[in-house]
């Protein structure tokens, strides 16, 4: 008797949580503007490329992809930070109107919170093709789990975050305000918990001194706010079409200000990164980071996503929100480069042999350059996350109430 009143609760809570009845016309009803088909169709042909790339996976395994021996990460773990990094910051900064109580953020958590479960599920459509075989993992996971494992303590955390954040969405949804503040917490607490340990992957790498150390876990808690800024900015210039209520300015003129510290402070961070990585001349670490310094896409990242921000809010003073929409776009893409970099970069100065008595050729820089298949899966991943957000946005009211 007991079981059945506690299946009726359960199953009259989640037919209580108010969304919009949306069928395949509803989906299409968007307004015909040139850019709205543009990103349609743009969205369309990655979903396709999503397909194909999943396909050729199948059909070849890894063979399909650029990696190596040398170079096991590709892009689709670069990919797969992107979103997941993207998926902790648009938690934070949902966090700063339903957890922590600023009035001013509240217009923006239920989106902000929406975006992070989209960010995640696209995070991991993408990993799922690089991991070999998810359905083993998902089983063994729970079967032997593997406690001194990085990699292990993040996927758990990761599926535990995504949990919380939906169990808070819907009493966002449910304008239950004092349970989605302790979901909200406990979510936020366990993805800062599985964001710092993603760091810790890459910060336990003994054997690549240009990325051991305590950096990184620091490091990607940072970069993850940061990002959650640049999108909330896109969040908040698509939503209102660059035409924005008073509200929305206050809101949005206090986060670009938030932006201008964590990016200066990023700035800081990264100097030192470097002066420390190349002072002392260490093997395998100041010939890499000189490296780095030497490539384009490192200072893509420092232009994009550093430089031209921080210049828009220093001369504004973060009024000028317009103009951080815009490099907030710009912003995104110095963040993919962000991570690109990272997972590269680590991989750049091949490891030594274990034949040491053996005449050996001079090491060589490691060369890589993603295959068709990792293009079209991680531009499948994106297409995925539009498509998702666009979805969540006609099935729920993603707009703060007043009550």
């Amino acid at each position: 008797m007991a079981e059945a009143v506690k299946k009726q609760g359960i199953k009259e809570f989640i037919t209580s949580i108010p969304y919009n009845k949306i069928g395949l016309k509803d989906l299409m009803s968007f307004e015909k503007t040139p850019r709205n088909i543009i990103i349609a169709v743009i969205t369309f042909a990655f979903l396709v490329s999503f397909a194909v790339g999943v396909a050729l996976y199948l059909m070849h395994g890894h063979h399909s992809y650029n990696v190596t021996r040398e170079h096991p990460w590709g892009l689709l773990i670069a990919v797969y930070i992107f979103f997941v990094v993207s998926s902790t910051g648009l938690c934070i900064v949902g966090s700063l109107g339903d957890v922590f109580g600023y009035k001013e953020y509240e217009m923006i958590s239920k989106r902000a919170i929406f975006g992070s479960i989209v960010t995640i599920i696209a995070g991991f459509a993408v990993i799922a093709f690089e991991i070999g075989h998810p359905v083993t993992m998902l089983i063994y996971n729970v079967l032997t789990p593997g406690f001194t494992s990085a990699i292990w303590w993040m996927g758990t955390l990761y599926g535990l975050y995504l949990t919380f954040m939906i169990i808070e969405f819907v009493f966002l949804l449910k304008h239950d305000m004092r349970m989605a503040r302790i979901f909200g917490l406990t979510g936020l607490l366990v993805g800062l918990a599985a964001h710092s340990n993603l760091g810790g992957v890459f910060g336990f790498l003994n054997a690549r001194t240009i990325s051991n150390g305590v950096f990184y876990p620091t490091y990607f808690i940072l970069t993850a706010f940061i990002t959650g800024i640049f999108i909330a900015f896109i969040m908040m210039g698509i939503r209102y079409r660059l035409s924005f209520p008073e509200n929305a300015k206050k809101m949005l003129t206090n986060l670009a200000k938030i932006q201008g510290l964590l990016i200066a402070i990023l700035i800081f961070f990264v100097t030192w990164k470097m002066l420390t990585d190349i002072y002392g001349g260490m093997p395998n670490r100041s010939e890499v980071a000189l490296h780095i310094l030497g490539s384009w896409t490192f200072w893509a990242e420092v232009v994009l996503a550093m430089a031209i921000p921080l210049l828009i809010i220093l001369k504004s003073k973060g009024s000028a929100i317009h103009a951080m929409f815009w490099a907030s776009l710009g912003g995104m893409v110095g963040v993919f480069f962000m991570r690109y970099n990272l997972v590269h970069d680590t991989q750049l100065k091949p490891l030594q042999m274990m034949k040491v008595r053996e005449y050996q050729l001079a090491p060589e820089w490691v060369h890589y350059f993603p295959s068709a298949a990792e293009i079209m899966i991680s531009l499948g991943g994106l297409g995925l996350c539009i498509l998702l957000y666009y979805v969540g946005t006609k099935l729920f009211n993603l707009d703060a109430e007043t009550h």
